[in-house]
């Protein structure tokens, strides 16, 4: 019999040679969660028990529970608008938003509705990670505290985490003096450092308008993008770049599993990976018990002040978008009547974007402080104008240059009558106008009454810059404590439409 020893000492051998070299093709997978939530405005759920920052906590720690490696995107929208941000400008939404755990939070363009003195207030308050690489000051210098970018590993692969701000807050919202920058080229630049710094995956979290997304999406170097902003339920992937919006207000927490596959040839490093994309409905949640009692302790301590009735509504009124953003409308007749006569002034304009509260009101009623609030939820001040009629047109032909796509630039008017035709050029649009029921006068200048965010050009009411103020800064009042006041001395309101925005689609006579 021969001797099985050489044959066994050789098998070993070579056991050690394959165990001390490595293969041609070694590999191994990685997973990676990214869980996105954005435009977060109600703290609780809506009625159909949808969303909400406890079942937002409750999906967050279940997540971490059932997957190695988990991490969690804010992408912007929370401090503002909202019910509770009108009394206390958004600090209830940090406090809360502290509890989550945050990873990344992105600052949406609402963050700076109360102006750059709040926004760094609040800001300051989060015990999180805020990133934003397009954002400066006054004098471009990056802000405290308000990183760019950073690299994130997990089990071995290194993702470059770019956050991106909304690039139109200057015309959308209150920045002030703070600077922003293209996303794309931040998000180009961030890119090429974080790969030379070793970056296998680019991510971008952005709060950026669909466009903008777009434009990341064909020419950036960006791997995924988490996005907010346009409150919908969006998902896609082109075999190069992964796209995810969550929708708003925590209905869906958008996931993406990535499965990473490091492969290890000739020396050299190669990745290969799928996006599996998750949409998490919360109406199935249940809300994780602690942040629910936080909320509930909140909504409680606000409801008593808030739920007192300020007018009796003898006739109904809609602030739906589609009914502010898309014609005259009762509401915002009533609420313009309102700044115009307690500014004593001509006219008044407000931008149908204004009106938040989304709600059909219901006559006989009441209308309470809670339903101003959110119908007015960004802090607004009333500004008086002087302004000529000829930049008072101009404005409104600003405010009618996208009217068809219910923009919230829509005005709404007191003291004045609006005449316009769809079917004409952008710019040419404004058929008549008059104030006092008189056509009016280029030359003539023209007591408005309006808001501090339409009067610095924001909406695209850029001829309202133009105008002289008369009550501005220093001196005006809120927007909602002249409603509040003007509907408690009214005591019983009925608004109506009364044909004082007229929209034709076909060019009629002049």
């Amino acid at each position: 019999m021969a001797n099985p020893l050489p044959a066994l000492i050789r098998f070993l051998a070579l056991a050690a040679f394959l165990l001390a070299t490595p293969l041609d093709a070694a590999e191994r997978k990685v997973e990676v969660t990214f869980l996105l939530i954005c435009d977060i405005y109600d703290i609780g759920p809506n009625q159909d028990g949808r969303g909400g920052l406890a079942k937002v906590a409750a999906v967050f720690s279940a997540e971490r529970k059932s997957r190695r490696n988990v991490v969690t995107i804010h992408a912007g929208d929370a401090i503002s608008p909202s019910l509770m941000s009108g009394v206390d400008r958004g600090a209830h939404m940090i406090d809360l938003l502290n509890g989550l755990g945050l990873d990344v939070f992105v600052p949406g363009n609402h963050e700076y509705d109360f102006g750059p003195d709040v926004f760094s207030k609040r800001m300051a308050e989060a015990r999180f990670p805020i990133f934003a690489a397009n954002l400066a000051d006054a004098a471009g210098k990056p802000l405290p505290a308000i990183r760019g970018d950073y690299l994130y590993e997990a089990d071995g692969v290194k993702f470059g985490i770019i956050g991106l701000t909304a690039e139109d807050s200057v015309t959308r919202s209150s920045p002030g003096d703070l600077k922003f920058s293209p996303s794309l080229a931040v998000s180009l630049d961030g890119a090429a450092k974080l790969r030379k710094a070793g970056a296998d995956l680019i991510v971008l979290a952005a709060h950026a308008p669909r466009h903008v997304d777009e434009v990341l999406r064909r020419e950036s170097d960006a791997d995924l993008i988490l996005s907010g902003d346009d409150h919908d339920l969006l998902l896609g992937y082109d075999g190069r770049t992964a796209f995810l919006e969550a929708m708003q207000d925590g209905y869906y927490v958008g996931a993406i599993d990535l499965e990473v596959i490091v492969e290890e040839k000739d020396g050299k490093r190669h990745l290969r990976w799928w996006p599996n994309f998750r949409l998490i409905d919360t109406a199935a949640v249940s809300p994780d018990p602690i942040m629910a009692a936080r909320v509930t302790a909140y909504q409680e301590r606000l409801s008593k002040e808030l739920d007192q009735p300020v007018a009796a509504l003898a006739a109904n009124m809609d602030s739906r978008n589609a009914v502010v953003r898309g014609g005259e409308s009762a509401i915002g007749n009533l609420f313009a009547d309102a700044v115009r006569e307690r500014l004593a002034a001509d006219a008044a304009l407000l931008n149908g974007g204004g009106f938040r509260g989304k709600k059909l009101y219901q006559a006989p009623g009441k209308i309470t402080r809670r339903d101003v609030l959110a119908e007015l939820p960004f802090g607004n001040k009333a500004y008086l104008l002087a302004i000529t009629g000829r930049d008072l047109k101009a404005a409104l032909e600003q405010g009618l240059a996208r009217a068809e796509n219910l923009t919230g630039a829509f005005p709404q008017v007191s003291g004045m009558t609006v005449r316009a035709d769809l079917s004409k050029p952008v710019g040419q649009r404004l058929v008549r106008l008059e104030v006092a029921a008189k056509p009016v006068d280029d030359a003539r200048i023209y007591r408005l009454a309006t808001n501090d965010f339409l009067a610095r050009g924001g909406d695209g009411y850029e001829a309202l810059k133009q105008a002289s103020i008369l009550i501005g800064p220093t001196d005006g009042e809120l927007l909602v404590n002249h409603v509040m006041a003007w509907l408690n001395e009214k005591g019983s309101v009925s608004p109506a439409i009364e044909g004082r925005v007229v929209i034709a689609r076909l060019a009629e006579p002049q």
